[in-house]
């Protein structure tokens, strides 16, 4: 017997516990949902959004709170509740759907789909009754079941084009492609040519910060000397992060600018963004020097550590949305900041005044002087700050998702652990460690979950999980120098090998024993973050370089082709991809043989970030033999010296701090 009530009360996801109270017979994805609709043959409604998505709590508050609208989807149809960053196997397959449809994609995503979770019609937000351009929902629910009784047939016959066109673009075939400079070269040359050369970011708006292209940008002024990639990817930071999208008194990023000025944000702040941030700020701060990055990352990382911690790892986002309205909590009238002579400085550099700069609110923000004043004039703005800081807490807060996702969580660890080096501060070498450990410990017989809220774990994970967690313990092992997390590095590749690996060799983003998706998806596409496949391409290549594994190197490559094939197939939403494939081009290696991690010769390559080069330390002792490469045969090292090699050629070591600098310098 069906259930007629809502079942999302005991989810792991906080985004489908908000709608727990809705009207709405909702169910979680799942086998158990999938087989009530083929039982009472009714069509499923399916609706993807997150915790932190304004659009989403529209929808809820205008539609699925409201019991005219309840009831009738209830009469209709079986109702099923997805949490995107929960399953983003599941709203890729409906998000592609919905274009290949011709409709512009977004969340929420509303989607009416067959009994066997076959697409067929779907849109995005609707309201209640028509406005904005858009049909009214209640006239959508109307009309979608009409078409499903009255013209079954057609509709069934018309869904299994529009499954096959999903396919063969989210599990696609190709024929393999070789690796070639000059295509990572074009690409990089495409992606700086829609860059906004002025502003950063991508010309027009709305801006993200766009990690993925970013790093193409980066990693083509690391191989290629193209200043102009590297001016494009530091104009696109230092706007980033003197803008509004930047909160000016708590740390960390929002989601994206609405505007093409980096301006007025959309105010939910999310993890991933703010672990991309603190690499790209930390490859910056190393190339520049310039104190922006060193304060961006410094607020930041304090922001995780005082509004994201659960449990031991990080929760998931924070909400645009507090008392119901967007960016309330972060916005100010002028007559919130203290009318006296202490914040008159603060007045002028965050760009505050009486009628406001968005909405008749101040967005504080410092894009008229995005450079840092003198250090008295920073010390006198961060004391104002933290004034208006303990102002800003006495304020109803935004909901947090406190859903802690193992890929995001994989991000978070390598950004910490990399930029602990370069800082010299181990208490975020500290916190890396933690949250790694309480990630690992996490896991069911070495399988990780995806995610984690309390006692609840969602299994299985996805791919993305294990490359992720593959890079956070490779940049741990080459900052600790410590086996252990190469051996962890291995055991999640057998684990991606076992659950994951397709017939040719590549990954699928789902596991083969998940039993509830009509297509199992590659794991090729970009999101805010690089694809599954792009991680893992990177932590197979880096492993390989780091334990010397001829045989893993050579099987890397043969997956890289053929995820290639795929790119140059599709052509759009593989930056990831392409960007891990170009480090296979000549993996670096430094290998250091010092007495003492302390060694100068260690300091400097700390210094010296590259997202190419794999670093390995090596406790030096009087004629100690080294093999630098698979194959290259012993070297007997008699002194300190630090050996830098670029896929089969290394170079003449170099024995003081001056000469190694040099040579990592970029461009050298």
């Amino acid at each position: 017997m069906t259930e007629r009530r809502n079942l999302l009360g005991q989810e792991s996801s906080p985004y489908l516990r908000q709608h727990a109270t809705n009207p709405v017979h909702w169910r979680a994805w799942g086998p158990a949902a999938l087989a009530e609709a083929q039982d009472v043959q009714k069509p499923i409604l399916l609706s993807v959004g997150y915790a932190a998505c304004h659009w989403c709590h529209v929808m809820a508050h205008e539609c699925f709170e409201d019991t005219e609208v309840a009831t009738l989807m209830n009469e209709l149809f079986v109702n099923v509740k997805v949490d995107r960053e929960e399953r983003p196997d599941i709203d890729q397959i409906y998000m592609a759907a919905l274009g290949a449809m011709g409709e512009q994609g977004g969340w929420p995503l509303t989607m009416f789909l067959t009994p066997e979770a076959k697409p067929f019609w779907g849109g995005t937000y609707f309201p209640k009754h028509s406005r904005y351009g858009k049909p009214g929902f209640l006239d959508v629910l109307r009309l979608i079941s009409k078409v499903w009784h009255e013209d079954r047939i057609r509709v069934e016959q018309n869904v299994q084009a529009l499954v096959n066109h999903v396919s063969s673009r989210l599990d696609a075939r190709a024929e393999p492609s070789k690796l070639d400079a000059a295509l990572f070269d074009q690409f990089a040359n495409n992606v700086f040519e829609m860059m906004d050369l002025e502003k950063g970011g991508i010309a027009g708006a709305p801006k993200f910060p766009s990690a993925p292209f970013m790093d193409a940008l980066w990693l083509s002024w690391l191989r290629t000397s193209a200043k102009t990639h590297r001016d494009a990817f530091l104009t696109s930071l230092h706007m980033m992060l003197q803008g509004g999208i930047y909160d000016h008194l708590g740390g960390g990023l929002s989601r994206y600018s609405v505007d093409e000025n980096w301006l007025v944000p959309h105010f939910e702040k999310m993890l991933y963004d703010n672990a991309q941030m603190i690499r790209h700020a930390t490859w910056a701060y190393a190339a520049t020097g310039e104190e922006l990055f060193r304060q961006r990352i410094e607020e930041t990382v304090a922001w995780l550590e005082r509004e994201m911690r659960i449990d031991g790892r990080f929760a998931s986002s924070l909400d645009a949305d507090s008392q119901g309205e967007e960016g309330r909590f972060y916005v100010w009238s002028s007559q919130e900041i203290p009318d006296d002579a202490d914040f008159e400085t603060l007045r002028k550099v965050y760009d505050v005044n009486e009628g406001g700069n968005w909405e008749g609110k101040n967005i504080l923000n410092r894009l008229r002087t995005p450079r840092l004043g003198s250090a008295q004039e920073e010390a006198d703005l961060a004391r104002q700050r933290r004034k208006l800081f303990k102002l800003r807490e006495a304020r109803p807060r935004p909901g947090r998702d406190n859903k802690a996702l193992t890929d995001w969580n994989g991000l978070a660890i390598r950004a910490l652990a990399e930029a602990s080096v370069v800082f010299d501060r181990p208490d975020w070498l500290a916190l890396a460690i933690e949250t790694y450990r309480s990630v690992a410990e996490s896991m069911v017989e070495d399988r990780l979950p995806h995610s984690v809220l309390g006692n609840s774990r969602q299994f299985p994970g996805l791919s993305s999980d294990y490359g992720a967690m593959m890079n956070a313990a490779l940049s741990l092992y080459q900052v600790t120098h410590e086996h252990r997390y190469i051996a962890d590095a291995r055991r999640w590749l057998a684990a991606l090998d076992n659950w994951y690996q397709a017939p040719d060799g590549g990954y699928a983003l789902t596991a083969s024993d998940s039993g509830d998706v009509i297509i199992r998806v590659r794991g090729d596409q970009d999101e805010a973050i690089p694809s599954a496949t792009g991680q893992i391409i990177e932590a197979m290549a880096r492993l390989a370089t780091l334990s010397n594994d001829d045989q893993l190197r050579e099987r890397t490559e043969r997956m890289t082709e053929g995820a290639i094939g795929r790119v140059l197939q599709q052509r759009f939403g593989q930056a990831g991809v392409l960007n891990s494939a170009s480090l296979l081009l000549e993996p670096m290696k430094l290998t250091i043989v010092t007495p003492t991690l302390d060694h100068p010769l260690v300091e400097i390559a700390r210094r010296s970030p590259d997202p190419r080069r794999s670093d390995i330390w090596i406790e030096f002792t009087d004629g100690k033999k080294v093999e630098l490469i698979p194959g290259g045969g012993d070297v007997t090292i008699e002194k300190p010296a630090a050996y830098l090699c670029r896929g089969f050629v290394c170079l003449a070591p170099v024995t003081s701090a001056e000469a190694l600098s040099a040579l990592l310098r970029p461009g050298s």
